[in-house]
């Protein structure tokens, strides 16, 4: 009896630890295209477990992101930015499938496609 107790205990906490341990699907770097007025604009996006990640281009300066949040294969966040002298508000959404990435930056002037694949 004593055996088996155990051996539910430590099947219980393989579960718990597999569950805590288990890493967002958008967690990681990805090589992003928005679909812009002016065309397409390349850029790199990283996201950290903890809710911080950056947005690098070579088309703009690096923005560094706060306040993601996580639901399931869906990853949100907003960010304010200042582009040709104007403060803008992007509110991305997105949805995870595997190593791409779908959704859209929302903004002042309407919404903008993003894709994504996974860089790692």
């Amino acid at each position: 009896m004593n055996r088996f107790l155990n051996a539910i205990v430590a099947v219980c906490l393989l579960v718990l630890v597999s569950c805590a341990s288990s890493v967002n699907p958008a967690v990681g770097s990805w090589n992003i295209s928005l679909d812009t007025p002016m065309g397409q604009f390349p850029a790199v996006m990283t996201i950290a477990a903890d809710g911080t990640g950056s947005f690098d281009s070579d088309l703009a300066p690096s923005m560094p992101i706060s306040g993601i949040t996580f639901d399931g294969n869906a990853v949100n966040f907003s960010a304010d930015v200042e582009a040709q002298g104007m403060q803008l508000t992007l509110v991305f959404n997105a949805i995870v499938n595997g190593d791409t990435l779908s959704g859209e930056f929302g903004t002042d002037f309407g919404d903008m496609a993003v894709t994504g694949t996974r860089l790692e």
